[in-house]
C-alpha cells in the first residue's frame, strides 16, 4: 500500500482527534478529562483552531489506546533509533544519527586512521560514498533469497585506506 496524500496538505490533527473520539465512544469532555486538558483545548483542535504540539497528541491519542508512528510513503513504520549510553565519543556526545556506529573498529576503518591518532573503542565511517556502498553490500548478503541471481554489489574501498 502506499500513501496518496500530498506532503504539502495541512496536518490533519483534527481528523485524527475527530476519529479517535468516534472510536473510543468518548465525549470531548470525557477524553479532555482523561487526557488532562480543558475540553475547549479539544473542541479548538477538532476545529481546526488549534494545533496541538507532538506531546499533547500523544497524551490524546493514549487515552484510547493509540499511539503515534511516522511511515515511509509505502506505510513502513520507521522505528526511533535506540540510544546506547556505551556509544558516545569523548567529550560525551552521540555519534551523527546519519551515520552507522562501527562498534571495535578494525585498522583503516577508523576514518583518522590515516592521520597515526590513537583508534577509539567506536567510530563511524565519514566518507557517504564507501557507507552507501557496504549497506548495498550487506542488504546484499543479508537478503539472499530476494536478491536471488542478483550479482553481488562490488565492493568498494576507501583510495585514502588501501587496507
Amino acid at each position: 500500500m502506499m500513501l496518496t496524500e500530498p506532503f504539502d496538505t495541512p496536518w490533519p490533527a483534527a481528523g485524527i482527534v475527530r476519529a479517535l473520539r468516534r472510536r473510543a465512544s468518548l465525549s470531548q469532555r470525557e477524553l479532555a478529562r482523561w487526557a488532562g486538558v480543558n475540553h475547549s483545548t479539544v473542541g479548538r483542535i477538532e476545529a481546526g483552531r488549534l494545533v496541538p504540539s507532538i506531546l499533547l497528541l500523544r497524551r490524546i491519542l493514549g487515552v484510547a489506546g493509540f499511539r503515534l508512528a511516522v511511515v515511509d510513503e509505502f506505510g513502513q513504520v520507521l522505528k526511533p533509533m535506540r540510544d546506547w549510553q556505551d556509544t558516545r565519543d569523548g567529550a560525551g556526545r552521540r555519534y551523527p544519527s546519519h551515520l552507522d556506529t562501527i562498534l571495535d573498529p578494525e585498522p583503516g576503518e577508523w576514518w583518522a586512521d590515516v592521520y597515526g591518532l590513537a583508534r577509539p573503542p567506536e567510530t563511524f565511517h565519514r566518507n557517504r560514498r564507501v557507507r552507501d556502498a557496504m549497506r548495498r553490500r550487506s542488504q546484499w548478503e543479508v537478503r539472499v533469497a530476494q536478491y536471488r541471481g542478483v550479482p553481488p554489489p562490488p565492493r568498494v574501498r576507501d583510495p585514502r585506506f588501501p587496507w
